[in-house]
């Protein structure tokens, strides 16, 4: 199984509604997917999710396509930092675990 782990951190506290509103549209997306675990995690302007899949191409799938493609799409407008890795897992780490992990991750600066 492909577990993925992401963080965000927004360009201000304000971006946080951007963000709200985009999150209702990927997580309604995710709902109607395969998907084997999910959990979210955010205070202030840095935000985590994780999600846990069966194969990379589900998570492919899912991550270039509707309202995930358009979140990437748009993220330099809300976004300051966007850190992602992938990860073989059987189950999500524990939040300490995931963030020392999305150091060695994939960033992009916007």
């Amino acid at each position: 199984m492909k577990a993925t782990i992401t963080s965000i951190e927004l360009r201000g506290p304000f971006k946080f509604f951007a963000l709200s509103a985009t999150s209702l549209k990927i997580l309604k997306q995710l709902r109607a997917t395969n998907y084997k675990d999910f959990k979210k995690k955010g205070v202030w302007t840095t935000h985590y999710t994780m999600t846990l899949w069966n194969t990379e191409e589900e998570l492919r799938e899912f991550a270039h396509s509707g309202a995930h493609l358009e979140a990437m799409k748009n993220s330099g407008e809300i976004a300051k930092e966007i850190r992602t890795i992938t990860i073989d897992a059987e189950a999500l780490p524990n939040w300490s675990e995931a963030k020392k992990l999305l150091e060695k991750g994939k960033v992009w600066k916007f």
